[in-house]
């Protein structure tokens, strides 16, 4: 399906809309280095990121937490298994500034107030912190999809089903943008919805997949 041709369009939020390399990330990744065994930043990057998916691949229907207690597990190993010392709650609330904070790329706002095809933000951080996000921003998108509302994180099938049911359209009439393979284009492929990957700071090609580098190619 042509992006023209779409009734929805689904964008994801972290790393699609907003930046992951930003002061208040590296606030964090430095007072981890200083108080945890860990020194190198891609190390604390790699730990972290991991924990970060095992969660959110474990939360699903009855066993569903929000982004909070998901963080305060991933804080609680990292005490456990990397020596971390620091303090707990300091450490969560600059992690809740990233996700209220964390700066929109330049093609974002443009796009989305020029684009006439409702657009929907599906992510796996809580209605709260993304409404606020929305806010301070000043974007309006026509809805949110986010983990708690279909009580899963992608990739799991029921935030895309969700996504479908709250748009009112078929599978066949949508389209998703993200910039993971395995956490967008994947699961939306699997759908029937029409997969479009973003790779903002490379080259990158995928077989049967439209691939930009910027919102304005679109």
């Amino acid at each position: 399906m042509e992006f023209s041709e779409a009734k929805a369009i689904f964008m994801d939020y972290t790393g699609t809309m907003v930046a992951e390399d930003e002061p208040y990330t590296r606030e964090l990744i430095g007072y981890f280095i200083a108080h945890s065994d860990v020194k190198d930043p891609k190390e604390v990057l790699k730990i972290v990121w991991s924990k970060v998916k095992e969660q959110e691949s474990e939360c699903c229907g009855d066993s569903f937490v929000g982004l909070d207690e998901r963080t305060d597990r991933i804080l609680q190993y990292c005490v456990e298994n990397h020596g971390l010392k620091g303090d707990l709650e300091h450490m969560h609330d600059v992690w809740r500034k990233i996700w209220v904070h964390a700066p929109l790329f330049d093609d974002v706002k443009p796009f989305m107030e020029r684009t006439k095809t409702p657009i929907y933000v599906l992510s796996n951080d809580d209605l709260c912190y993304l409404e606020e996000s929305f806010k301070l921003k000043g974007i309006h998108p026509a809805g949110i999809i986010s983990a708690e509302t279909a009580l899963a994180c992608k990739p799991d099938k029921a935030i895309f089903e969700k996504a479908l049911e709250i748009a009112g359209v078929a599978p066949n009439e949508a389209v998703h943008i993200g910039d993971s393979v395995t956490s967008d284009v994947k699961p939306a492929m699997a759908m029937g919805i029409t997969p479009i990957y973003i790779s903002r700071n490379a080259d990158a090609e995928i077989e049967g997949v439209r691939v930009i580098r910027s919102l304005e190619e679109l």
